[in-house]
């Protein structure tokens, strides 16, 4: 409310439009920013708040294929390196601990990748990362890397086998990352794998896949016919739908 009370006042000191923007469309848009132009598509929008897979039939068209059950990734990798002392937000340093680890050293779940659908679910996961730390010495580097690397490596699984099975169901052949997750290396380099299967892969740049001000400046200029007067009045919403019913 804050936030659209400040634009609002700015546009009507500049006399200039007031134009919506959804946040999420924003971080969909993202790979705009390097010259592609990323539709139709699957997208993988994969944050701190959330993680969904949609389909992109154009500009406006969003359809939902598959989301979250519970904690978001990038939630879920907080709360991992808060587990391990990391700190807040945690998900950059937990990768940092990840690397010279074994990803291979602690055996954690994939969750949901044994149903069929694309939904996803990281409290069960959290849940055997908690309990595995209990186990490991706040002073062994090694394992602390290991489990890291462990944990780093099953959202990773879990987010390619979902993007594979989202790119059958919808036949197609383009795979958008955004959202902050889209910046961890381990994620970037699993998902250019999907080049041998003939997937095009289209990722913003590392600056452009956290919260930034271009991404929802060129939402806003693809959408010219949602300009308002700074003294129309128009709702504020918290919870925005981005997609429409499945069909």
């Amino acid at each position: 409310l804050v936030g659209v009370n400040f634009a609002r006042a700015l546009a009507f000191a500049w006399d200039i439009p007031v134009i919506p923007v959804h946040h999420l469309e924003g971080h969909l848009l993202a790979p705009l920013l390097n010259g592609v132009a990323p539709f139709p598509a699957v997208a993988l929008l994969v944050s701190g708040g959330h993680t969904m897979l949609i389909e992109v039939r154009g500009l406006g068209d969003y359809v939902l294929l598959g989301e979250t059950l519970d904690d978001a990734a990038g939630e879920a990798f907080d709360k991992a390196a808060k587990m391990l002392g990391l700190g807040y937000p945690g998900g950059p340093a937990l990768a940092a601990l990840a690397e010279g680890g074994d990803p291979e050293a602690f055996r954690l779940p994939r969750p949901l990748l044994d149903r069929p659908g694309m939904d996803f679910s990281f409290s069960g996961l959290k849940t055997a990362f908690r309990l595995a730390s209990m186990k490991v010495p706040e002073g062994d580097v090694t394992q602390r890397k290991n489990l890291a690397a462990s944990f780093q490596q099953a959202v990773v699984d879990t987010l390619f086998r979902k993007c594979q099975r989202a790119l059958q169901h919808t036949g197609l052949k383009r795979l958008i990352v955004a959202g902050g997750v889209g910046a961890n290396r381990a994620l970037r380099s699993a998902l250019q794998t999907l080049a041998a299967e003939g997937v095009e892969l289209c990722i913003a740049d590392l600056a452009h896949c956290t919260d930034n001000a271009a991404m929802i400046a060129l939402a806003g200029a693809l959408h010219p016919e949602m300009a308002q007067s700074a003294s129309a009045d128009f709702p504020v919403r918290a919870r925005w739908s981005l997609v429409k019913e499945e069909t």
